[in-house]
This record gives C-alpha cells, sequence and structure tokens, in this order.
C-alpha cells in the first residue's frame, strides 16, 4: 500500500514538473517573476504600455486576463491601442454606445487582419463594463505621407487635419538604440523617413495616451513591443510630458527555450518569454 502511494505521488509529481510551460514572466534584472507580482506591479500603475507581437496567442490572452483582474480588483480603467487611429475615435465610442454591431465598426473603421481574434475581445470588455477605448494612432495615409515627403509635409496640412496626430513639430532622437534598430534592419532602405514615420506614430500614441490620463485610473495601452522597448518611442515621449507619471513597461521575446532570459533582451519592467514555435494568430 505504501509503495503504490509512494509510485502515485512520484507519477503526480512527474507529470506536473514535466509540463512545457507556455510562458515565463521575468522582470528587468532578468529574474522570473510570478503573475502575482506582475499583477500587483500593475496595480499600482498610472500607465501601462503593453508591448506586445502582433500574432502571438499568449500575449492577446494575458492582456485580456490582466484587464479583467485588474477591473476585478477594483482599479479604474482606461483602455487604448496602436490598432485603432484617431480619425475612427468616433466609431469606436459609437460602438461602444451600442449604435451597431461590431460587423458595421469592421466595415466602417481599419481594422486589423487579426481583428476580431485579437482586439474584438478588448473592446467587447470595454462595452461591457462602461470602460472608455482610446484611439491613438495616427491615420495611416498621414505616416506615409511622413515616409514619402519626410516630416517637414505636415506642416502643410490643415488644422483638421493636425488634431489627429501629436503637436507639431516632432522631435526625434536620433541616439535612441530603437532609431539605429529601425535603420539596420531597413539595410538603408527608406532613409531617414523610416524611422521618422515610425517615431511619428510613437509620438502620436503618446499624445493621445497623455490627454486621455484621468486621475485614480490606470490606463493600459496595447501596441506592438517595439514601440515601448528600451523605455524610447512612447514610453519616453509620455515621459517628457509627464515626468511625474507612474508607467509600467511590458515587453516581449521569443526564445526556443524559456529557462532563462537571454542578456540583450531585458528592455522593459517586465518581459513575456514564449517558445518562439507557439503557433500564432494569423
Amino acid at each position: 500500500m505504501k509503495y503504490h502511494l509512494l509510485l502515485s505521488l512520484s507519477l503526480h509529481c512527474l507529470l506536473v514538473f514535466s509540463q512545457k510551460p507556455a510562458y515565463k514572466i521575468f522582470d528587468k534584472s532578468g529574474d522570473v517573476s510570478s503573475y502575482d507580482n506582475f499583477l500587483e506591479s500593475a496595480k499600482k500603475a498610472d500607465l501601462i504600455l503593453f508591448g506586445e507581437f502582433h500574432d502571438n496567442p499568449i500575449h492577446h490572452w494575458l492582456q485580456l486576463e490582466l484587464v479583467n483582474e485588474l477591473h476585478q480588483s477594483g482599479v479604474s480603467l482606461i483602455l487604448g491601442a496602436e490598432m485603432f487611429e484617431s480619425d475612427n475615435q468616433l466609431i469606436i465610442d459609437e460602438y461602444l454606445a451600442g449604435y451597431y454591431n461590431s460587423d458595421k465598426l469592421t466595415s466602417e473603421s481599419k481594422t486589423w487582419i487579426n481583428f476580431e481574434t485579437d482586439y474584438l475581445p478588448l473592446l467587447e470588455f470595454s462595452k461591457t463594463n462602461g470602460i472608455d477605448f482610446i484611439a491613438t494612432n495616427v491615420p495611416r495615409r498621414y505616416a506615409s505621407m511622413v515616409y514619402k515627403y519626410g516630416l517637414e509635409i505636415l506642416s502643410d496640412l490643415s488644422d483638421e487635419a493636425k488634431s489627429l496626430m501629436a503637436p507639431l513639430p516632432i522631435k526625434i532622437d536620433t541616439s535612441w538604440q530603437s532609431y539605429k534598430e529601425i535603420n539596420t534592419m531597413a539595410m538603408g532602405h527608406g532613409g531617414a523617413n523610416l524611422a521618422s514615420s515610425q517615431f511619428f506614430k510613437d509620438a502620436t500614441m503618446a499624445h493621445f495616451i497623455s490627454n486621455n490620463l484621468k486621475k485614480n485610473y490606470t490606463f493600459i495601452h496595447f501596441h506592438g513591443a517595439f514601440h515601448s522597448q528600451n523605455y524610447e518611442g512612447i514610453y519616453s515621449y509620455v515621459k517628457s510630458k509627464r515626468p511625474r507619471l507612474n508607467i509600467l513597461s511590458i515587453g516581449c521575446h521569443e526564445q526556443e527555450q524559456l529557462l532563462e532570459l537571454k542578456e540583450g533582451y531585458k528592455k522593459s519592467d517586465y518581459i513575456i518569454l514564449t517558445p518562439v514555435r507557439m503557433t500564432k494568430t494569423h
């Protein structure tokens, strides 16, 4: 009897410890963090910058879980995202007010290919719980103009157009690591305008985040990890406007193994590490 009990316990422990983790959370020192510690840090933040890989299902699941748990714990929330452009704010507001269904929202706005699986759940949560959802990104036509002609072209636009973006002039810090990475990845294609169009988006997202912050609320913003890693991009633009703001930066990375985080990827307050073979949403 004792033998069978020990064998059963041994098999149970083997099964528990042999499970493959879908993700691990690391802090900025590279140490493994529990989800509970991660959640407690989120509860104290004025602004949470949640950097994702757009096609990673674990990131989207954790985003929804974080929003739900913060809401359940009594944190007043505002949500916002890169995936919605500022000229679609009226459409989002009307959808949240219940004037039409998600099919109309999709047809009337510029939703991404993975909208229904990855971002509609966040909008639905906002709709159900009366939470504001802010479209923060610059309309893509203006980002394309900057890529083609440079930031100077923006001064020719109407006041109405300028209301949909960060105030001019847009300042770009060429010492940023992300600036250097953009030019390296482009291998010379696109010139300085490629980085300009990228940081034009970051400055605009930071602008609409800053304009929609409220006292005793936590703003959670969702965007590609590149937009806030190394505490640059959105993070730096917001800090320049609100230096005392308590900002929590969440980044992500993919590796073959999850035992430890590679040294070069400690770029945020918390880093969500997932297997490189994780299935994609699109």
